[in-house]
């Protein structure tokens, strides 16, 4: 399936079909982050709900630590 993730398109595979299951793909399901999908952000308790279909775009913003 193709859609779009923070502006680079990508080819993300079939059994990708949740939020949960393309955070989980890409291994930052225990990130602390903030997903937004076609310019509305996501509530993490509706990211095992929302279905990700073809030509989504799709903005993950990840908080890295640091000093």
């Amino acid at each position: 399936m193709n859609i779009e993730i923070n502006g680079e398109q990508v080819e993300i595979p079939s059994q990708c079909k949740t939020m949960t299951d393309l955070l989980m793909h890409y291994g930052l399901e225990t990130k602390i982050l903030i997903v937004e999908l076609n310019k509305q952000i996501l509530e993490k308790t509706n990211h095992d709900k929302t279905c990700i279909t073809v030509g989504d775009r799709i903005e993950i913003v990840h908080f890295v630590g640091g000093g």
